[in-house]
């Protein structure tokens, strides 16, 4: 357990560093690369990601305290998500495919979004929680920049579907408290199928590395909430199609035994899962029991 401290990116906004990891990234989007398609779109020329649909502003579907959240995320007050519109990823089985893939939301400025993370904390919430952030670093390190020169103090989440590149989790070293990927599939050939991009194993196993490296495994203050670290989601897909055998012993053996994971069982047909056999059926009771016997068999203790 850790005693309460203060989100780490209160010190770089006190050394000058977060306004400068802001100006940054907002040069990256000249020429895209904050995501790991790397589609190199002048996103300040009202242009659109190639994938994302996003150009300079980034859209917003709703924010408020969330109450679903794993249990040191949303605690008692809830943890303080902003769902970003669009993704980076299409995924045939996604289950918010109106936000992910269909755009539903508003394009919002940058004092917008500072003040929804400002009203966010007003309402006693856990922390600041970025669902599907991969496309929008820039304009979060903007908003960030402002609503911590207005006294925001929450960690903040960085909730993403776990393809993220490399030169955006640079920028965001020593501002993201706790990092909340999903690891999808363990075999960037099955995976291509499914969620639109060649290489989704690689990079995802090297954005875990990379999250790891910067924050460590999950701490929890003394309630129980988290303050810092590692959080993995895992959502085990029917005949062992994610690869989840090979997803745990990753984690097991390449970051840390220690690492706090969710086993999600929720999977259940969506978007266009149905055309995608195994994907038209939800993993049986046998299957689940399978992965968490797995997950003992490696050690892996924190599970959500």
């Amino acid at each position: 357990m850790a005693r309460n401290s203060e989100p780490s990116y209160l010190r770089l906004l006190q050394n000058g560093e977060l306004e400068k990891r802001s100006q940054m990234a907002l040069r990256h989007l000249k020429s895209c690369d904050l995501c790991a398609r790397g589609c190199h779109v002048n996103r300040l020329l009202a242009a659109r990601g190639a994938a994302c649909h996003t150009g300079e502003r980034a859209m917003v579907f709703s924010y408020g305290p969330h109450h679903g959240e794993e249990a040191p995320l949303r605690g008692k007050n809830g943890s303080g998500t902003i769902f970003f519109s669009w993704c980076n990823l299409n995924c045939v089985f996604c289950q918010n495919r109106d936000i992910s893939q269909n755009g539903e939301g508003r394009k919002t400025s940058t004092d917008e979004l500072a003040g929804f993370m400002l009203d966010l904390q007003q309402m006693g919430c856990h922390n600041i929680n970025l669902v599907t952030p991969s496309h929008v670093v820039a304009q979060i390190l903007q908003a960030l920049f402002t609503a911590a020169r207005e006294g925001l103090h929450l960690p903040l989440v960085y909730n993403s579907g776990g393809y993220d590149s490399q030169e955006a989790l640079v920028l965001l070293d020593g501002l993201i408290d706790i990092y909340m990927p999903d690891m999808k599939f363990a075999d960037s050939e099955i995976a291509r199928r499914y969620v639109g991009v060649p290489d989704y194993a690689e990079v995802n196993r090297d954005a875990v590395r990379e999250m790891h490296r910067q924050v460590g495994d999950l701490v929890l203050d003394d309630a129980g909430i988290a303050r810092r670290g590692l959080l993995v989601r895992h959502l085990v897909l029917p005949e062992n199609l994610a690869g989840t055998d090979r997803i745990l012993s990753f984690l097991a053996e390449e970051i840390s035994p220690g690492t706090y994971l969710n086993l999600m069982d929720q999977y259940r047909p969506c978007y266009r899962a149905e055309e995608y056999p195994p994907l038209d059926r939800g993993p049986t009771s046998a299957e689940f029991r399978t992965t968490l016997k797995l997950a003992k068999k490696h050690g892996l203790h924190r599970l959500d």
